[in-house]
C-alpha cells in the first residue's frame, strides 16, 4: 500500500521574507538562533527569533538564494509582525527585508518525488539548486523523505503525484519539528519545541535576543518541558492547554500544531513538561479529549 505522504503538494501555509543586501547573513546572524554567517549555497537553517526573555516570536527556515539574498520561510500569520519587528532592528546594516511571498511558488515534496530528484534524499536542512528552484530538504515524517520546493512563481510547477496539501500538514506535524503560529507566540523558549535536538540552536555563535535564557535552560539543567507528538480521536486547537488527569487544575502542557490524520483523529505536536509524559493526558480540562503520545521520530540531544 503506498504511504498517503507520497507526491507533490502545492503550500499556501508558508510566508516569504527576502532579506537583501551586502549584510543581508551578518544581520540574521546577530537576531536569530541559528548561525547565518557560516551559511553555504548548500546549507539551509532552521531558526527562531526571540524576545529578549527567550520566548519564540518567530520560527523560520532559511536559505541562501545568492550571495547577497537570504529567504526566510515562516507562518503567514506571522511575517507581519516578523517583518516590522525585525526591520527595526537593521539601523546601519546593509540589509532590506521585504514580503516576497507572492514572488515564490511553494511545494511539498515527499516519498518517490524526492528520491526523484537529481541529488535523491538528503539529510534535513541540505539544499540544492534545481533549475531556478531551491529545494530544501527536511525531517522525515513516517520514514517518508520530505523537502520544499521554492521556485520563481512564473516557473513551471513540479512534475508528479499530486497530494493534498492536508495531508503535507500531517506530514509536518509527524515530523515533530513544529512551525510557530500566532495561537502559540512568546509561548516556548527552543527547546521546550526540541529545536535544539532538530538544528535551530547553535550554541557556539555569538549574542543574539534571548540568548542567555537559551543557554541557562540548556546548560543549567532547568528544562522542564519538551515536544511530544500525539494523537487525538478528534480535533483540538492550537494553543489549547493540556492536562494530566492527575491534576485538572494546573495544566501540564500546550498544543502546538495539529493536523487531521487520514487514517483517522487528528495528530499533533504538544509541549509538555517532562514530568508529565507518563501520565494519562487529555486537551482541555472539562470533557477533555484523550491525548495518547506517539514515540518521538527523532533523538533529543543530551544535554551540552
Amino acid at each position: 500500500m503506498t504511504h498517503p505522504l507520497n507526491g507533490i503538494a502545492p503550500l499556501s501555509h508558508l510566508g516569504v521574507i527576502r532579506v537583501a543586501g551586502d549584510d543581508a547573513a551578518k544581520f540574521l546572524h546577530g537576531q536569530l538562533t541559528q548561525d547565518f554567517a557560516l551559511l553555504g549555497d548548500d546549507q539551509a537553517r532552521l531558526a527562531a527569533f526571540l524576545s529578549a526573555k527567550g520566548r519564540m516570536q518567530a520560527t523560520f527556515i532559511g536559505f541562501k538564494r545568492s550571495a547577497t539574498e537570504i529567504l526566510l520561510l515562516c507562518s503567514p500569520d506571522l511575517l507581519p509582525p516578523t517583518l516590522k519587528r525585525l526591520s527595526m532592528f537593521v539601523l546601519r546594516a546593509k540589509a532590506k527585508l521585504t514580503d516576497a511571498t507572492a514572488d515564490f511558488a511553494l511545494y511539498g515534496l515527499a516519498g518517490d518525488a524526492v528520491t526523484a530528484l537529481p541529488q535523491g534524499a538528503q539529510p534535513a536542512w541540505t539544499k540544492a539548486d534545481v533549475g531556478a528552484a531551491s529545494v530544501v530538504h527536511l525531517y522525515p515524517a513516517d520514514g517518508q523523505p520530505r523537502a520544499l520546493w521554492v521556485a520563481p512563481v512564473a516557473d513551471p510547477a513540479p512534475t508528479g503525484t499530486a497530494i493534498d496539501p492536508a495531508v503535507w500538514a500531517w506530514g509536518e506535524v509527524r515530523s515533530g519539528v513544529a512551525t510557530l503560529t500566532t495561537p502559540v507566540v512568546e509561548a516556548f523558549v527552543p527547546q521546550m519545541l526540541n529545536y535544539e535536538s532538530v538544528g535551530g540552536v547553535n550554541f557556539k555563535k555569538g549574542c543574539y535576543p534571548g540568548q542567555e535564557v537559551v543557554a541557562r535552560s540548556q546548560f543549567r539543567g532547568t528544562l522542564k518541558r519538551r515536544a511530544y507528538v500525539a494523537h487525538a480521536a478528534s480535533a483540538v486547537a492550537v494553543g489549547a492547554e493540556v492536562f494530566s488527569t492527575n491534576d485538572l487544575e494546573q495544566p501540564c502542557g500546550t498544543v502546538v500544531q495539529v493536523a487531521a490524520a487520514p487514517a483517522g483523529g487528528f495528530d499533533a505536536i504538544v509541549s509538555l513538561q517532562i514530568a508529565a509524559a507518563q501520565d494519562s493526558l487529555q486537551v482541555g480540562a472539562a470533557d477533555g479529549v484523550a491525548l495518547s503520545l506517539q514515540p518521538l521520530p527523532y533523538a533529543l540531544l543530551d544535554d551540552i
